[in-house]
C-alpha cells in the first residue's frame, strides 16, 4: 500500500473540519496499524471503487463526535449520539471523502464512493481485524479523528 494514497485524505478532511468545524487540525504520525474494535467509538465507513479498490474508515470516539457534531449544529449540545448526530457525522464522512475522489480524480485516479455508514462499536457484532495505513487529526480542544485506508 502506497503511503501517498491517504494524502486526499488527508487533505480533505483538513479543509473540512477547518470549513464545519472550525478548527486547524495538526497531523500525527502515519503509520500501518491493526484496526481494531474500541469500545465508545463511532466509525464512519466508506467503500471505494474504481481503479483503487478497498475502505476508508474514520474512528472517532463518541464523546469527540457529540463535540463535532455539536459545532456543526450551531451550538446545540448533543449528550447521546441520536439519529440526527450519526446523520451529521456521516455527511461529515462523506464530504471528506467526497473531495478526497475529486482530489483523486484530478490526479487521474478514478474512484466512486459509496454512501457512508456509521457504526457504533456497541453495534458491531462481528469483527475481523484488518491492516491500514493510519493517520490521526488532532483538533485542539475536540480530540482526535482517525483516518484508516484499507486499499486491497
Amino acid at each position: 500500500m502506497k503511503a501517498e494514497i491517504i494524502n486526499p485524505f488527508l487533505e480533505s478532511a483538513r479543509r473540512v473540519i477547518e470549513q464545519v468545524i472550525q478548527v486547524s487540525p495538526s497531523t500525527g504520525d502515519l503509520g500501518v496499524k491493526t484496526v481494531e474494535l474500541i469500545q465508545n467509538h463511532i466509525w464512519i465507513h466508506i467503500g471505494m471503487t474504481g481503479q483503487l479498490n478497498g475502505d476508508i474508515v474514520f474512528g472517532i470516539h463518541e464523546h469527540v463526535a457529540l463535540r463535532m457534531v455539536s459545532i456543526m449544529m450551531g451550538g446545540y449540545v448533543l449528550t447521546e449520539m441520536d439519529e440526527m448526530g450519526q446523520s451529521a457525522i456521516s455527511e461529515l464522512g462523506n464530504m471528506i471523502s467526497g473531495n478526497a475522489s475529486t482530489m483523486l480524480s484530478n490526479q487521474g485516479v478514478n474512484v466512486d464512493i459509496t454512501p457512508p455508514k456509521v457504526v457504533k462499536s456497541d453495534q458491531v457484532t462481528s469483527f475481523f481485524p484488518q491492516k491500514a495505513l493510519s493517520i490521526p487529526l488532532l483538533m485542539d480542544g475536540i480530540g482526535e479523528l482517525d483516518i484508516q485506508v484499507m486499499i486491497s
